[in-house]
């Protein structure tokens, strides 16, 4: 079926049309709500509720710009809620920021490791550096999602940075470690 009809069927809460769009488009909405979420479950609750809201707005859709460009805004916003409701962002000093980057120059680190260390950061820097590093939101957009400053956006990537480089050269100190204990 082609996606504008099935998108036309869905605005007319075609239960079938629905189903093959959930189908269709739920792979890759869930690894952007993975992205964003804590664990898998909550990142399955987030998928749910970002599906609920694109059955709620599909209306809304006037096929101007890409489908998927608009379910994953969906999703983000969805995911963005959740935290901001929570309040986990933190004001800090603009002066103290650091511009560095997190650059990888071992390539042995499967995909795996490096979302695992992602996942794993504090919910505020995750978000941050979900939205600037890996789906190229400025600061400016950052801060109006969230509802926070700009410098706290740009506070939350540094740390979550900070904290990424540290595990990854923890990852290659415990790695030699074991690797010399393996030769002995």
């Amino acid at each position: 079926m082609e996606l504008k009809n099935l998108i036309k069927r869905c605005k007319k809460n075609d239960i079938a049309s629905q189903k093959l769009l959930y189908d269709i488009f739920a792979d890759v909405l869930f690894s952007i709500s993975l992205k964003y979420s804590r664990n898998y479950s909550e990142a399955e609750d987030n998928l749910q509720d970002a599906f609920i809201k694109i059955f709620e707005k599909i209306h809304q859709f006037k096929h101007k710009g890409s489908f998927e460009g608009w379910l994953k805004r969906i999703t983000i916003n969805i995911c963005l809620q959740r935290y901001r409701k929570q309040k986990v962002f933190e004001l800090v000093n603009e002066e103290a920021l650091k511009a560095e980057d997190v650059y990888v120059e071992d390539n042995s680190y499967s995909l795996q490791f490096l979302l695992d260390c992602i996942q794993s950061l504090p919910d505020r820097y995750r978000m941050v550096f979900n939205l600037y590093t890996l789906d190229g939101f400025s600061h400016k957009e950052i801060a109006l999602k969230l509802q926070i400053t700009e410098g706290t956006s740009k506070s939350n990537l540094s740390r979550a940075k900070d904290i990424l480089r540290r595990k990854i050269t923890e990852s290659n100190i415990d790695e030699a470690y074991i690797r010399k204990i393996d030769h002995n």
